[in-house]
């Protein structure tokens, strides 16, 4: 089997892919830049510094893998940019990079489009591995940020958040405990499988009796309905 690392080298050294990096910020679009192109040698990178030209370039360029997204470069007005964008280009996946490190503006980025969210303090390695997991067709999230239990009146504002129940945990095999564990963690289904020694197709279908049983939508919502669960104390039943 082969190790985590030598998974990521394969799949980086496999295509090539075209990434727009759209920040205000010179010094953040060349550090970031750097970035990608030691994790994916051969990547086509392309910039802009506002969304009107970002909206331009992506009519230019519909065969981007990926935008990478400052939420506060001009003419964004936060996330009301990211809805324009998605609107116009719904084929590009895009990703938000930024200084933002609330949990609901993440959890309204992904609930608006986004398919992942990384903030700019984030390590280098980390970056790399986030953007590696989004080009593998995932979903990325700051899992110590959803994982994190936030104040009084951060909570009140996620009311709408799905609650799962003891009930539906005790519905889940050992397995699937296992696995929605691995999910809180923002790993992808092919990390999943690694740690777990067992197929990834096997982990998809986890994965769907997973959000069946605790009656979510998709992997997000899972992740963000188990995302204060003791799961030591569940797996002990098991």
């Amino acid at each position: 089997m082969t190790t985590p690392t030598a998974e990521l080298d394969n799949h980086q050294g496999t295509a090539m892919y075209k990434l727009l990096i759209a920040d205000d910020h010179p010094l953040f679009r060349e550090a970031i830049g750097r970035v990608i192109r030691d994790g994916f040698e051969d990547a086509v990178l392309l910039e802009t510094q506002d969304l009107d030209s970002t909206l331009a370039l992506t009519q230019q360029h519909e065969d981007l893998d990926l935008i990478l997204l400052d939420l506060n470069m001009p003419g964004m007005n936060g996330l009301a940019g990211l809805i324009q964008l998605r609107n116009e280009a719904p084929t590009i996946p895009v990703v938000i990079i930024s200084a933002e490190e609330e949990k609901q503006v993440i959890l309204q980025a992904v609930t608006y489009g986004a398919v992942g969210f990384i903030t700019k303090s984030s390590p280098r390695e980390q970056m790399t591995k986030a953007i590696a997991q989004i080009l593998d067709g995932n979903i990325y999230l700051p899992s110590d940020i959803i994982r994190a239990s936030g104040n009084s009146s951060s909570r009140s504002t996620s009311r709408d958040e799905h609650t799962v129940t003891a009930q539906q945990l005790e519905m889940l095999t050992r397995k699937q405990l296992q696995v929605l564990e691995h999910m809180t963690r923002g790993e992808s289904n092919k990390m999943i499988a690694y740690h777990l020694d067992i197929a990834e197709t096997t982990v998809k279908a986890h994965v769907s009796a997973i959000l069946r049983k605790l009656g979510v939508h998709n992997r997000v919502q899972a992740i963000l309905s188990a995302s204060d669960i003791d799961f030591s104390a569940y797996l002990r039943k098991h």
